[in-house]
């Protein structure tokens, strides 16, 4: 397929035509019939739709009436992923009452996409080796070898080749699954589409809350166009969604726009001083010492977690989510910075990660 040649979405659900994307549709095109053989491997920001563009592979190959089974590598632990992807039997370990199938054996016949292979560990990724070469494996607890057949797609937010250099990826399973790459550009890098997925968004979300779609005015164009979209896709679609709701079925206009997250404002101490960050320290922590708390919680974690927390959240919103920058500005190893944020997750009774907002998984409908 020459690259002089238009590409058109390979999907009605994907918006957009800017160049960057064009490349897209071509490798999704090629990929698609490849043999299982074949890896897949989707490198892009978080929130640029590396799982809808999975789906367009998916649903043009050979596979299309098999599963698509989707894995978030980066959300579970070790021990939970292993079991996650290949399965244990009864009495396995504490808490396996019964057999439970992997997602390698549910995507038998079809495709399991691997979303954040980047957080695997080393002694996860020499059994994702072996099922890439081998095509088998074995359940947790239990030796008898089981084969699938199954195309495997990969998606990474972070450079796979940092990661290699710095010890914490294999370099045999890089190469095995960069056999297609694929590199989905931020939405800064492909800013004429987003008046068309401003677009489809306003009409996706008109048509889900039942009302009036809104217009979408000029000024808000330039706006929409204008702002740098670290979130990309995802941070876009529900920067829509809210318009639509603020609109109330008139037009959309630029005083309805609102960027990023509330953030608190920190104001100089009194006498005009400058806030310099020892004085902002030693408020905090008079100030911290007699907020009320949780009974059960002392007041170093109450402090010293929260200014990390906030800190962790602040580096990575700045680095686009990138946890390999984040991790380097910090001063901290990625695998800490990432030890870091599930210890935060699981913390929080809502479930939110550190950066994360109100980000639903990287699956929006419109990526290109």
């Amino acid at each position: 397929m020459p690259k002089s040649e238009h590409f058109a979405p390979p999907l009605p659900e994907i918006v957009g035509n800017a160049p960057a994307m064009q490349d897209v549709y071509r490798l999704v095109r090629l990929a698609a019939p490849a043999p299982p053989s074949a890896t897949v491997l989707l490198i892009g920001e978080t929130g640029t739709g590396k799982e809808v563009i999975a789906k367009a592979v998916h649903k043009l190959s050979r596979r299309a009436d098999g599963p698509f089974i989707r894995v978030n590598c980066g959300a579970l632990h070790e021990n939970l992923l292993e079991s996650e992807l290949f399965g244990h039997v009864k009495g396995a370990f504490t808490g396996a009452i019964e057999n439970k199938p992997g997602r390698f054996e549910a995507a038998h016949g079809g495709t399991i996409f691997l979303d954040e292979i980047n957080s695997t560990t080393p002694k996860l990724q020499v059994k994702l080796l072996r099922v890439l070469q081998e095509r088998e494996f074995e359940r947790v607890g239990e030796s008898r070898t089981i084969r699938v057949d199954v195309r495997v797609i990969a998606a990474t937010n972070t450079s796979l080749e940092q990661a290699v250099e710095e010890g914490e990826f294999r370099e045999d399973l890089y190469y095995r699954l960069n056999v297609i790459p694929i590199a989905l550009p931020p939405l800064r890098e492909r800013r004429d589409d987003i008046p068309l997925l401003a677009q489809y968004f306003l009409k996706r979300y008109g048509d889900l809350h039942k009302c009036v779609v809104p217009e979408l005015t000029p000024l808000v164009i330039d706006a929409l166009k204008a702002h740098d979209w670290p979130g990309n896709v995802r941070e876009l679609e529900n920067t829509l969604e809210r318009l639509t709701i603020f609109a109330d079925g008139g037009p959309l206009t630029a005083d309805l726009l609102r960027f990023g997250r509330a953030r608190p404002v920190i104001r100089a101490p009194r006498g005009g001083a400058p806030a310099d960050v020892p004085s902002l320290i030693h408020s905090l922590v008079r100030a911290g010492m007699h907020a009320p708390r949780p009974p059960h919680v002392k007041l170093h974690k109450f402090l010293v977690d929260g200014v990390e927390r906030e800190l962790i959240e602040e580096v990575l919103r700045e680095c686009g989510d990138n946890q390999v920058k984040a991790a380097d500005r910090l001063g901290i190893n990625r695998n800490t910075l990432h030890k870091k944020r599930e210890m935060y997750r699981d913390a929080d009774p809502n479930g939110a990660e550190p950066g994360a907002g109100d980000a639903p998984p990287d699956s929006s409908a419109a990526v290109g």
